[in-house]
């Protein structure tokens, strides 16, 4: 389905709808930010944008949740994105920059004063933490023309590996280092995925935090990058469930030596048979945990320690 403006008697087609993959980073947490090769894993579920063209002048955005329920809506001027109405201030303010930053980088994008109505809708819960914002700002990139890693460090100071599984068909190895921004796409289809399960601790973390935390405490990077490139190499020629395992306690091993974070499995599941990581900032959102044991007793123990949601790995990886 498209539209098409016409102006000065050229007529434009303009795409209507898009669509961006979640992520979650299995290894590079942290390291990545300063140079270590990081493997990322777009999810099956993502978030949708369908773009109408209205016969106001201003932009009409309605954002729903995973169950069509709205959570978020706003009237936005056109002449500098401020919300003339809106449910919530602090995601105006966001969404504003996201448009901003977009124009800036092509000057055309709403340059004509044609209304929109514009509609996202998640299809994961919006704690869940796998990137409602990585996801938004691809789909924006892509109704403005625009380079959607350009437009993410216009307004973000993460690594941007969240907004290349937006747009990836699997998963990815993902570069931030001060000579390249680069993402190969791989073929990582571990064997052992039947033994792979995510879980999700109930609390979204706020990255930007993370990372602030993360840059408090962090000591020798080098020596840090170093070790996690390693290991993201290594889990990629992984064949075994064992050798995966001992590499995902190194990688905790690793991150805890270098910022003194508490492991996940310490904090809450000493007692568990198998590896478990935490993905993404340390303390909130998902961790992986890894078992030879039925699903049903993984399931088991992590309700019983008050985590009811458990999806195994091929139910959410792309």
């Amino acid at each position: 389905m498209s539209i098409y403006l016409c102006n000065n008697q050229t007529l434009r087609r303009i795409k209507t709808k898009y669509y961006g993959h979640g992520k979650l980073l299995l290894t590079g947490e942290y390291a990545v930010l300063d140079g270590a090769k990081a493997l990322a894993l777009p999810t099956k579920k993502g978030q949708k944008m369908v773009i109408k063209r209205t016969t106001s002048s201003d932009l009409i955005w309605q954002s729903l949740d995973e169950k069509g329920k709205v959570w978020f809506e706003s009237t936005i001027s056109l002449f500098d994105f401020s919300a003339l109405t809106t449910t919530d201030q602090k995601t105006s303010e966001y969404l504003q920059k996201v448009l901003k930053n977009a124009v800036r980088l092509n000057s055309e994008f709403l340059s004509q004063w044609n209304g929109f109505k514009i509609e996202t809708q998640l299809e994961f819960p919006l704690d869940w933490g796998l990137g409602s914002s990585s996801t938004l700002i691809y789909c924006v990139a892509e109704w403005a023309e625009v380079n959607p890693l350009m437009l993410y460090f216009k307004i973000d100071d993460g690594s941007g590996y969240d907004v290349a599984c937006a747009f990836a068909d699997g998963p990815i190895t993902y570069l931030n280092s001060q000579d390249e921004v680069s993402y190969t796409e791989i073929d990582f289809d571990p064997k052992f995925k039947n033994n792979l399960y995510f879980i999700h601790l109930g609390e979204k973390k706020n990255s930007a935090q993370g990372i602030k935390e993360y840059l408090k405490a962090v000591k020798q990077k080098q020596s840090m990058v170093q070790s996690i490139q390693s290991i993201t190499d290594e889990i990629l020629d992984t064949k075994t469930l064992s050798d995966f395992e001992a590499l995902l306690e190194k990688h905790e091993d690793i991150i805890h030596k270098h910022t003194g974070f508490e492991k996940v499995k310490d904090k809450h599941f000493k007692d568990f048979s198998g590896a478990v990581k935490s993905l993404g900032a340390w303390g909130g959102d998902f961790v992986l945990a890894t078992s030879s044991q039925s699903s049903e007793k993984i399931v088991e123990y992590f309700k019983s320690k008050g985590f009811p949601i458990v999806i195994p790995y091929q139910d959410l990886i792309l």
